[in-house]
């Protein structure tokens, strides 16, 4: 496994979030959508706090669950897809900015 302090955790958000959702809609078990949620959510948080400190990790880890959890209500309003895009972008550009563009 990479060390954590050269972890893209951009690029491990957005395939968390756009993982867990294509798991989630290709199976049909929308519970199942969560391993790949939850595992991206683990190796980006132990990136965080590597580089970053458990205080900023926290934070970014709130985002991610947010970025999830913003994703159900907006689908009502722009669809499933687009939400899951939309939501994704922005906690990636999230992610970067705080932790990876260094």
């Amino acid at each position: 496994m990479k060390k954590a302090s050269q972890v893209s955790t951009a690029t491990v958000v957005a395939a968390g979030l756009i993982g867990g959702w294509l798991t989630a809609r290709e199976s049909g078990i929308r519970p199942l959508g969560t391993i790949p949620l939850a595992a991206s959510g683990a190796l980006a948080a132990r990136s965080w706090n590597e580089k970053k400190g458990p205080a900023v990790a926290t934070g970014l880890l709130a985002t991610y669950v947010g970025a999830f959890g913003l994703s159900h209500p907006l689908a009502k309003k722009i669809g499933a897809w687009p939400a899951v895009l939309t939501v994704t972008a922005g906690a990636a550009a999230i992610a970067y900015a705080v932790s990876d563009s260094q």
